[in-house]
């Protein structure tokens, strides 16, 4: 590839994962947080498109590729900023729904930008339709449903093992991502079965099968906890329904994780390891509550997709789905050692959040 190969670490890089008091103490455990809102496009799609991207050109030595992207906006903008840094060209499509800031953002970075329908598969049919099918050197990339987007995802749970030996905890328990189409949690489930062995398809806790540095850590399989917002929940419709179904609209705030439909993949983890991975939803009032607390606790603004995930920690909902049936002591699960991935997202401002703090009357 000459000068179009640069080191796959420059299209993401290895965020860090630091302990939060704040958040532990509203939660009542151990909390860190994995700060993927630092990746080069201000979310986690730099690992999945970017890592998607580099092998689309390994595959194409020396040749042009133009790159297609259908995006509700952080993955068209991870894939502009991949781009870039390849130096490929690139066309971004874009539902309705998605602000003209984001737009704004991509266009900087040289995409070519579509808005079309009023939904992500809409934009995403477009592209395929009306973009793709007519350029001969362009190469689709999936903003979630591809092995390759799951496998630069999975990159986060292999970064933990080693970032949380200096704090001495002696296992994770748990995870914590959000989910739209599942390219996240589908990356998240990789990195748990290759890095925790076949625990993650047992009952039981499941021992590591790799050795090395981070032995200690692999010896409990954490629990995965895979959150939406009611109105963009596919796949805790599709687990209640027993079957994947595609929503009629999407009718939350949190238009990142508007997916009408998860990936197959999603769903078909949700069968196979059941006991380690659990899906709920929060309402949008709860997200927008993650956003606004976390900016007070943690001084950083992430957009309401990611929200979704934090409000787990201040409502209560991380301790329910985290302890089962069973239950814990409030001792037990003071020691509970929990990751949350914080995904980020670029689609958030000062005024946005403000606009949605006053209409849900969040304090």
């Amino acid at each position: 590839m000459g000068s179009c190969d640069p080191e796959p670490r420059k299209l993401y890089i290895e965020t860090p994962c630091i302990p939060s008091e704040p958040l532990s103490r509203a939660a009542g455990c151990n909390i860190f947080l994995k700060l993927e809102n630092l990746q080069p496009s201000g979310s986690f799609k730099s690992r999945g498109i970017g890592h998607m991207m580099y092998q689309a050109m390994l595959a194409k030595p020396g040749s042009k590729v133009h790159f297609y992207c259908s995006s509700g906006g952080n993955a068209g903008l991870a894939c502009a900023t991949a781009a870039a840094v390849l130096s490929q060209p690139c066309t971004i499509v874009v539902p309705l729904t998605t602000a003209s800031h984001m737009m704004d953002k991509m266009r900087l970075l040289g995409a070519q930008v579509h808005q079309v329908g009023t939904h992500w598969a809409l934009a995403d049919a477009h592209l395929r339709a009306e973009l793709l099918a007519h350029d001969p050197a362009g190469v689709y990339v999936p903003p979630f449903d591809h092995p390759d987007v799951w496998t630069g995802a999975s990159t986060i749970v292999t970064e933990l093992i080693s970032q949380l030996q200096p704090y001495d905890v002696p296992a994770i328990d748990g995870i914590v991502c959000n989910c739209g189409g599942g390219g996240l949690l589908n990356g998240i489930m990789e990195g748990v079965e290759k890095n925790f062995g076949s625990g993650l398809l047992g009952k039981g806790n499941g021992n590591g099968s790799n050795g090395g540095n981070g032995t200690t850590l692999r010896t409990k399989t954490p629990k995965v906890l895979a959150v939406e917002t009611i109105g963009a929940d596919s796949l805790h419709a599709s687990v209640c329904a027993g079957r994947l179904v595609t929503l009629p609209a999407i009718t939350s705030i949190a238009t990142s994780l508007g997916a009408p439909r998860v990936s197959e993949r999603a769903f078909r983890w949700t069968q196979e390891a059941p006991h380690h991975l659990t899906s709920v939803t929060v309402t949008d009032a709860e997200a927008v509550m993650g956003s606004v607390r976390f900016a007070d606790d943690a001084r950083m603004l992430v957009e309401v997709a990611c929200g979704a995930t934090i409000a787990t920690v201040y409502n209560g909902g991380l301790r329910k789905a985290m302890a089962g049936e069973d239950g814990l002591s409030d001792e037990e699960w003071s020691r509970m050692n929990v990751v949350v991935i914080v995904c980020g997202g670029s689609n958030v401002t000062l005024e946005l959040l403000r606009g949605y703090r006053e209409k849900f009357g969040v304090e």
